[in-house]
């Protein structure tokens, strides 16, 4: 007995929807199990430092703050100190700044369709360097006794600045060839040449002291996290994200080709200019005040493609969740494997990713 073709058809279509399903709903759980972890890890890091301090008083003192009068604590008791004043900032800034690095790294790669691209790589770590630097050596000439004061906001601001034009720069040479991908990678590693070329002479004219304040600052590190510095990133870092899984589809549309996603509608050069014009400004606000902090752009995003797959409608997520997860453990272990003493998270996620991005290197070869 023949079926017929709109039965046959119907039961493809009902096949293929079940098979969907079933794999949203995996991925929903890999996001929601990483939401949990990313609590866990709050918790842990939270409690975990040269000033011990247990769960069970970090779960009151948050719990306090969020709800007044639910589990009163002493104002100033050192745990609060400790966990409000101290260790929250510095969680929150791991997070936004793992968040936004590795949002922006899934999104770069997808548009670049190049799997080895992170926010650094089109040249926005040198001129945010440069910017940071030139604020370290020149600052206290042109600001004088105020650099004292604003110092850390200045530099900040600095190198902001220059990351954000870093990019503009990288985007005129591009849009000579039509924002070539090729272009858009070669422009970037040129561009970030020139602005590795005027740090290295300031490097050579400042003082000891700028030196080393320098060199501190490029290692990167969460150290100067204050409420305050929340309160500047945290909208800007939200919308961002939410601007880039809001383009999801475009996406992924144009990982099958350039053709294809223009034979289905998609813009692809203002897909470009506004996806990487995003990456950019989340990026660059973070580094402005963090520091150099490499490989999380780069390794979260080929994490959670191992295991949710390639659809940026929850691959952008699961990766800004688990760039938060590696940024806020390995600062945590930075500031306790040789307590009281820390080192910049820097050298931790260098020494994570670089065996990773070799890895990358080997894999993509065979």
């Amino acid at each position: 007995m023949r079926i017929p073709i709109e039965k046959s058809q119907n039961q493809d279509f009902a096949g293929i929807r079940d098979l969907y399903e079933r794999h949203a709903t995996r991925k929903l759980v890999w996001l929601a199990a990483l939401l949990a972890l990313l609590v866990l890890a709050t918790l842990y890091s939270t409690a975990t430092g040269a000033a011990e301090v247990s769960i069970k008083e970090v779960v009151r003192v948050i719990a306090d703050k969020l709800v007044p009068g639910i589990f009163p604590v002493a104002g100033n008791s050192l745990a609060h100190t400790v966990i409000v004043e101290l260790r929250l900032p510095r969680i929150f800034l791991a997070i936004l700044t793992g968040m936004s690095l590795a949002g922006a790294g899934t999104v770069m790669q997808g548009i670049l369709r190049n799997p080895l691209v992170d926010p650094y790589t089109l040249g926005l770590s040198s001129g945010a360097a440069f910017g940071a630097a030139l604020a370290i050596v020149l600052g206290p000439v042109f600001f004088g006794s105020a650099f004292y004061h604003l110092g850390q906001y200045i530099i900040a601001v600095s190198a902001f600045m220059f990351g954000t034009l870093t990019m503009i720069l990288v985007y005129c040479i591009a849009s000579f060839k039509n924002l070539a991908t090729e272009t858009l990678v070669l422009g970037g590693v040129a561009v970030g040449y020139l602005f590795s070329a005027g740090l290295s002479a300031l490097k050579y004219v400042s003082d000891d002291e700028k030196l080393k304040e320098l060199v501190v600052w490029l290692m990167g590190g969460l150290w100067g996290a204050t409420w305050e510095t929340i309160g500047l990133i945290v909208l800007p870092v939200l919308i961002g994200l939410l601007i880039l899984w809001r383009l999801a589809w475009d996406i992924n549309a144009l990982s099958a080709g350039e053709e294809v996603a223009l034979n289905l509608g998609v813009n692809v050069k203002r897909l470009r200019i506004v996806s990487l014009a995003v990456c950019s400004l989340i990026a660059s606000i973070t580094i402005a005040f963090t520091g150099i902090i490499g490989f999380i752009g780069l390794v979260a995003p080929h994490i959670c493609r191992i295991l949710i797959g390639s659809d940026n409608r929850f691959l952008i997520p699961c990766a800004s969740l688990m760039g938060a997860i590696l940024l806020l453990m390995s600062d945590t272990l930075a500031r306790t494997i040789i307590a009281p003493t820390e080192i910049p998270v820097g050298i931790v996620t260098a020494l994570i990713g670089a065996p990773f991005f070799i890895y990358l290197l080997i894999k993509k070869r065979t």
